[in-house]
């Protein structure tokens, strides 16, 4: 489901933001992603910054109290969150802003290695105590047999949405952005949901389990477990696509496809 983007910021947003920035004098909205009513960059006469924002009456609401909830655990991973805010019907969320670009995730890509660098460093961080989403949870919709959960299980920080619009370049490396569905699982997962992405722009199955491998904890994900995810993916896009207009859904699904087949050997 997306969330229709405003053009405009509210005053009672614009309100909130200079309640804790500072007077605002410039405001461009951002076009990428559709998750958030509210994407800007916002300056104030003393610092620059991405705000994000739901309506306190959004059914994902929930998702800006998980990223500021998560950010103090990912420093130097995601962009620093300076505030968050939830008042005069608003949730807002104030980061640093960073100058950079979205990740290229074709194959040759020479974002794919930092991109990597900065997962591997997220492979080091535990589960923190916070509410989070559990993989096992997540998935129990899509698996043949029950019994497959168990492969997904681990207390592993896991981002889980590896679409190149939450992966921005900076010059310090790769940043991840838009951690509202981060969950808990084993660490495995992370790497094997990006190769999707990197086959739905352009690589081939085992192109993209090679770059995948580079995470350090890919030699540890048991290969029935790959597979049962496999094919746990190759459900759920069919699902997303089904009901979904956005133009990265039916990609996905032939991505999703193409990794299952190459595991599962699907005729």
């Amino acid at each position: 489901m997306s969330t229709q983007r405003l053009a405009e910021l509210p005053d009672a947003v614009l309100r909130l933001i200079e309640k804790a920035s500072g007077p605002v004098v410039d405001v461009g909205t951002v076009n990428a992603g559709r998750n958030s009513a509210i994407a800007a960059r916002v300056r104030t006469t003393e610092h620059k910054l991405f705000v994000k924002g739901l309506p306190l009456d959004h059914p994902w609401v929930w998702t800006q109290k998980r990223e500021a909830d998560i950010s103090p655990y990912v420093r130097g991973i995601a962009p620093e969150l300076d505030w968050h805010v939830e008042a005069d019907g608003w949730s807002l969320l104030g980061f640093d802003y960073v100058e950079g670009g979205h990740a290229d995730f074709t194959p040759g890509s020479p974002d794919l290695p930092a991109v990597m660098t900065t997962m591997a460093r997220l492979a080091e961080v535990p589960a923190p105590d916070i509410e989070l989403k559990d993989m096992t949870h997540r998935l129990r919709t899509y698996v043949d047999d029950p019994a497959d959960l168990s492969w997904f299980e681990g207390n592993s920080l896991l981002h889980t949405e590896w679409n190149p619009h939450n992966v921005i370049m900076a010059d310090g490396g790769a940043l991840f952005v838009d951690w509202g569905w981060a969950s808990r699982g084993a660490a495995w997962i992370d790497p094997a949901l990006w190769l999707l992405w990197l086959i739905a722009h352009g690589h081939t199955p085992v192109q993209a389990e090679s770059e995948a491998a580079a995470h350090p904890a890919w030699e540890l994900a048991p290969p029935a477990g790959l597979d049962a995810l496999a094919h746990v993916q190759r459900r759920l896009w069919d699902s997303i696509a089904a009901e979904s207009e956005d133009d990265w859904a039916k990609p996905m699904q032939r991505a999703a496809h193409a990794w299952d087949e190459h595991r599962n050997a699907v005729a």
